[in-house]
């Protein structure tokens, strides 16, 4: 029997370079091995975008996204948040088992907090319960996360124990942090430091254009160019390389490092390598984005059987928990 493996991304943006290089990319591999479950966590866009313009248009992009990117419905279920309406009822449960000062030394909500002191709610506050809820739902035992949600992490194994040793049963799984083998690469911005992402505004998205790609690639941060041979690149200018390491011919990489180690390097040439090796890479995902969101009958097809499925899943696990705590069965 294959593990199972859940994973989500918020509708609040595009997916950039930085989702594809530091997970998306593998969810094509791992579908072949796990039991995926890839949703779309509308639910929790609420807690810090409470009045989305169009949260279901969202949503949609970005499922095309997933699709273009390698997501296969027909080996992985792929759903929408909040077509399973059974994950609440389990959120409401989790609630039940939560510490108040627990949730709120959070380092994801304290930031949350410091951030937007205006918009402290309830919903933020339970971010972990809810979260905890999208994977137990599924019984998974894998959760493809990076270091800052070790936390959550270990909260969700919290909430499986806590229930399993209340009710005296063995129904949760405690889910393990999941590093999968294929690549996992750190993908820097273009404003010279941190990584891409999308509340830094320094990402390039997959379905930008080639003009905008341009334009951004052309903007990045860099230096007056090196005065001393072989001397070490500044952040900026390493951020371009690691950039050009991820999209480039090995051989187009080398060049430019020689030329910089030679102090003979134009950045606006490396810029411009730059660019046409973005654009050599995003341009087929771009397009295969633009032709599903164009099938409309087929991405709400898509959304409508994973919702089936993912269903399926959640009104089993749920029926055992109610069963448990003592309500009828549905």
């Amino acid at each position: 029997m294959k593990e199972i493996v859940v994973s989500g991304i918020r509708p609040t943006g595009h997916l950039h370079l930085g989702n594809y290089f530091g997970a998306v990319q593998n969810f094509g591999l791992m579908q072949d091995e796990y039991d995926c479950f890839f949703f779309i966590a509308d639910w929790h866009s609420l807690t810090t975008h409470p009045r989305p313009e169009n949260i279901q248009g969202n949503a949609h992009t970005i499922l095309a996204e997933y699709l273009a990117c390698g997501i296969d419905p027909d080996k992985a279920v792929i759903y929408i948040q909040s077509d399973v309406p059974e994950i609440t009822e389990l959120y409401l449960y989790l609630n039940m088992l939560a510490q108040l000062g627990e949730l709120e030394r959070v380092a994801s909500f304290k930031d949350k907090v410091r951030l937007h002191p205006d918009n402290v709610n309830v919903g933020l506050l339970t971010y972990p319960t809810l979260m905890a809820a999208d994977v137990l739902i599924h019984k998974a035992t894998k959760v493809p996360v990076g270091k800052d949600q070790e936390q959550n992490m270990e909260m969700i194994r919290r909430y499986a124990r806590h229930f399993n040793h209340l009710y005296n049963v063995d129904l949760f799984p405690e889910p393990e942090s999941f590093h999968p083998e294929g690549p996992m690469r750190k993908v820097p911005g273009l404003n010279g430091s941190g990584k891409m992402g999308k509340s830094e505004g320094n990402a390039i998205y997959l379905s930008d254009d080639e003009k905008t790609i341009r334009k951004k690639v052309m903007k990045a941060v860099t230096d007056a160019g090196p005065t001393i041979p072989n001397s070490p690149k500044p952040e900026p200018i390493a951020n371009l390389f690691a950039l050009m390491e991820l999209v480039s011919d090995p051989s187009t990489l080398d060049y430019f490092d020689n030329l910089y180690k030679c102090c003979e390097i134009r950045y606006g040439d490396m810029k411009k390598q730059l660019t046409d090796d973005i654009n050599r890479f995003c341009t087929p995902i771009r397009e295969r984005i633009h032709h599903i969101l164009a099938d409309i009958p087929y991405l709400k097809g898509v959304a409508k059987r994973g919702a089936e499925h993912a269903r399926q899943s959640a009104i089993g696990t749920l029926n055992e928990v109610r069963q448990t705590i003592g309500f009828p069965c549905r």
